[in-house]
């Protein structure tokens, strides 16, 4: 028997973060580990009157690509993949790990060349697309946040199956006060960075695009990033961990990068392409029901009382112009000794919002 909360979490990703309607080709996306989230959602897309198309892959397979492939294969751009994209309304990725770590002794340039080269699949699906990532709960996924199975469920289905049209109005009112400023300051342990953000728009996150969801985010105005942030939290890129990071910008680029481990992998990220040294994104946490990081930044940037910062793209649609094959979202707890700041009148205080 399906557990009822898939069922629920189907619905959501089927009605409310997609809305699939009649004729929507749909392409649900996943690996076997997945099957009852992914069956569920295959039949609400045809009670939806869509065209549900099923890929079931092998994790294992992306890890054979980039341990295996030549420079050929792996800049290469499948055309069966751009034509999946350019033609679909509907993408609804269904994670379902099991190794979380299995990317960790991949060369960084190997994985650069992948990014780059599926770069125009990526631009089409995140700008054309109504798309939705969701993780399943896996042992793997268990694990790394440190949980049993039966705990992470329950801490799963607490922070994805809630009240999505009280979490619309809680941020809709927050755009408003965010739009009406431009300067942002981000205080706390080792910290201390301004940006802009004048004529950005603030994009509510309340499930439209992942699941969880709670955040706004917008695109910080490229040359206007000045100061230092370092991050409490491990950063999880592409199945590699760098922790203790610290970055340095000056006029909106990176001008200097540590780690306390990873910091080789670090700026190899980096120097992806030019784009990669400039923050794409700042996002504000909003879902009370995530209280604790699990390496799954999926969960972690949604988590209330924080902040991430991610260096490389940006979402073209909050007006950011920065371009690069990278998105690494960091995260900056700022719920002890922290603020932040809007115009030089504090807006969060120790991850509380001041009224």
């Amino acid at each position: 028997m399906t557990d009822p909360r898939v069922e629920a979490l189907a619905d959501i990703l089927v009605q409310h973060s997609t809305e699939v309607g009649p004729g929507d080709l749909v392409v649900i996306d996943g690996t076997a580990n997945a099957q009852p989230l992914l069956m569920a959602c295959y039949r609400r897309v045809l009670a939806a009157g869509g065209h549900p198309r099923l890929n079931v892959g092998f994790e294992e397979a992306q890890e054979v690509f980039l341990s295996e492939a030549n420079d050929d294969q792996l800049e290469f751009l499948d055309p069966i993949a751009k034509f999946q994209a350019d033609s679909i309304q509907v993408a609804i990725r269904i994670r379902a790990s099991e190794n979380t770590r299995a990317l960790a002794n991949v060369d960084p340039s190997r994985l650069a060349k992948t990014m780059i080269a599926r770069r125009p699949v990526m631009d089409q699906i995140i700008e054309n697309v109504r798309w939705v990532l969701c993780d399943y709960p896996t042992n793997a996924l268990a694990q790394e946040a440190e949980m049993s199975l039966s705990e992470y469920a329950d801490f799963l289905y607490g922070a994805t199956n809630i009240d999505w049209s009280e979490m619309t109005a809680r941020l809709a009112s927050l755009k408003t006060r965010l739009e009406a400023g431009s300067d942002v300051r981000i205080v706390g342990p080792d910290t201390d960075l301004t940006l802009r953000t004048a004529g950005r728009i603030w994009e509510p996150a309340d499930g439209k695009k992942n699941m969880p969801d709670g955040e706004i985010f917008t695109a910080p105005i490229e040359d206007s990033v000045n100061g230092r942030v370092r991050y409490e939290f491990p950063a999880i890129y592409q199945g590699r961990q760098v922790d203790g990071i610290s970055l340095t910008f000056k006029d909106g680029l990176i001008v200097e990068a540590t780690a306390e481990r990873g910091d080789d992998f670090l700026n190899a990220i980096l120097d992806t392409d030019p784009g990669a040294r400039r923050l794409g994104e700042i996002g504000i946490g909003t879902n009370e029901g995530i209280q604790r990081h699990t390496k799954n930044i999926l969960f972690d940037e949604k988590m209330g009382g924080t902040v991430h910062l991610a260096v490389g793209r940006a979402y073209e649609f909050t007006g950011g112009k920065n371009q690069s094959a990278v998105h690494w979202d960091m995260v900056k707890d700022l719920r002890t000794d922290a603020a932040l700041y809007l115009d030089g009148e504090l807006l969060q205080e120790n991850g509380v919002f001041v009224e």
